[in-house]
């Protein structure tokens, strides 16, 4: 395969058996072929993504001393800030050329599985900054949800399947910001090729060239999602769990040619129950 197919979530949301039939289908073969699909008519709306787009550019935008407060090597980079070149892919003798930060569950008080889980950090100087996340972490919960039951429904379990092992699960939101690449990156990249350990990953900001995908025939293929729709793949944990048949594919994120300007992606790693 030499393209990313695409489909409307709102297909298999709608009372109509025959296209939630077809979406079933279609998303199951895409996944099965190549483990990546742009699936649009998801539930995150244009005023949040704006929203969540300006904070993360608040963030990132603050110098580097504030940025480093946030940094707690004591919860493993699981919560907070982790500063340019801490990651690298397996195997890689280069650290990516990005900065990110994460969001994790939301749990509430009452509910002892918070203790599973490292708290989220709170930014002071941008209160709107913990909220936004909060907000589009659990609207991409919801996506990643209807995601799997489509899934299951491919093969042939009960809608439901995924419902318990992915409730309260250790998921994490993920604005990266690459900075401008204003030196030679010698064999450094954004993201070296890896393929994902998570369930599924929902990717925001692939409406660029960057992102490509190694497809069956060992070519590399750009990955490029429109603006309404998010870049969903396939992680090790669903691969392994349907014996394969759900392909979790390598992929990585080139350098342009030429790049003055700042770029962000927001990945959203839905992860099963700890």
């Amino acid at each position: 395969m030499n393209h990313i197919p695409s489909v409307d979530l709102r297909d298999f949301l709608s009372d109509d058996k025959n296209k939630k039939s077809l979406f079933v289908q279609s998303i199951g073969k895409a996944f099965q072929d190549i483990g990546f699909c742009a699936v649009r008519g998801h539930f995150l709306d244009e005023d949040l993504i704006k929203r969540l787009y300006s904070q993360i550019k608040l963030f990132f935008d603050l110098p580097v001393e504030v940025k480093r407060k946030y940094e707690h090597p004591e919860f493993s980079g699981q919560r907070g800030y982790v500063s340019f070149g801490k990651e690298s892919a397996k195997g890689s003798k280069h650290g990516d050329l990005k900065e990110y930060w994460h969001f994790g569950q939301y749990i509430s008080d009452e509910d002892i599985t918070k203790y599973n889980y490292f708290p989220n950090i709170i930014v002071d100087e941008l209160p709107e900054f913990n909220k936004v996340g909060e907000e589009v972490y659990k609207t991409l919960e919801k996506t990643a949800k209807y995601v799997l039951r489509a899934l299951a429904l491919y093969l042939d379990l009960d809608e439901n399947y995924f419902d318990n092992y992915i409730h309260n699960g250790n998921s994490i939101l993920r604005p990266i910001h690459y900075p401008p690449i204003n030196e030679d990156p010698k064999e450094a990249v954004r993201a070296a090729a890896h393929g994902d350990i998570n369930l599924i990953t929902l990717l925001m900001g692939a409406h660029g060239r960057g992102l490509q995908v190694l497809n069956t025939n060992g070519d590399w293929i750009d990955a490029v999602a429109t603006e309404d729709e998010l870049m969903i793949n396939i992680g090790d944990m669903l691969s392994r769990h349907t014996n394969n048949v759900l392909k979790s594919t390598v992929h990585r994120v080139v350098n342009p040619d030429k790049e003055l300007l700042k770029n962000q992606d927001i990945q959203f790693l839905f992860h099963a129950s700890c």
